[in-house]
């Protein structure tokens, strides 16, 4: 069997930034253990799947190299650039239906305009766990989807140097160092050793639990952020009610043919 494989540099608008994808189109679903194989085999962040519907929508999952998860910013990104790249995405829309419900892109300009759930989070007291695996404490913890740890600087994000075997065995997907930005309104990095990602390059899904809290604390529903990893990765958010628009632009990589 022979499959399509695309990889797209996603919130990036040249290679070599922002965070890869992979991408496979395909005309009915694989077993999920083939799937997941080819996740691993790819060893990227995320491994986007794709499905068109009798309606013309799509369906669409997403695998790390460890596992299937329920949503997936910078590959969603990825796919419908692939999408619309390729004509099977006909307009300047395109809409999938998800483990997290039906979830929309569209063009706007250069970029490409994601409608993702906002995630509601609450205060939590960080464990010693958490701020030994960050090795700084946190000013502030939010619990959400991932724990949200709030600093005071982008200097003291950029520094943190995680111990990802202590992360890793922490009860959350992930973990959410932020700070306000330099050049941004908010910076960002975020550390998911147990799901098979020690550091994601540029996280879509994180923003959703980014952006309510920052758009709170700034006064404004759109904002502009920085994922300040080695890659690096520029996004626009927007809070629009119980929803998150999340915007990037993204360039192709590779072309290539999978055979299994």
């Amino acid at each position: 069997m022979q499959l399509a494989l695309y990889q797209v540099d996603a919130f990036a608008s040249k290679v070599f930034a922002g965070n890869p994808a992979a991408v496979v189109p395909l005309q009915g679903w694989l077993d999920d253990a083939t799937m997941q194989a080819i996740a691993t085999e790819n060893n990227l962040s995320e491994t986007a799947f794709t499905v068109r519907k009798s309606d013309g929508d799509f369906d669409l999952r997403w695998f790390t190299p460890a596992a299937e998860v329920d949503l997936c910013g910078h590959a969603t990104l990825g796919a419908a650039f692939v999408l619309f790249r390729t004509g099977a995405a006909k307009g300047a829309t395109v809409a999938f239906d998800t483990r997290s419900g039906r979830l929309g892109v569209r063009k706007d300009g250069d970029l490409l305009v994601m409608d993702f759930p906002l995630v509601e989070q609450r205060p939590v007291e960080p464990e010693d766990a958490l701020i030994q695996g960050l090795g700084r404490r946190p000013l502030e913890l939010f619990a959400g989807t991932d724990l949200l740890a709030v600093y005071g600087s982008e200097a003291e994000v950029r520094a943190l140097n995680p111990d990802m075997a202590v992360l890793g065995r922490l009860k959350t997907r992930g973990v959410i160092a932020t700070a306000p930005g330099e050049r941004a309104d908010f910076c960002s990095r975020f550390f998911a050793p147990g799901v098979g990602v020690p550091e994601d390059p540029v996280t879509g899904s994180t923003h959703c639990q980014l952006t309510p809290y920052w758009a709170k604390r700034l006064g404004k529903a759109t904002l502009s952020a920085h994922q300040v990893s080695a890659r690096g990765g520029e996004l626009r958010c927007t809070l629009k009610g119980a929803r998150v628009e999340i915007a990037g632009t993204a360039v192709p990589y590779l072309d290539a043919t999978i055979t299994i």
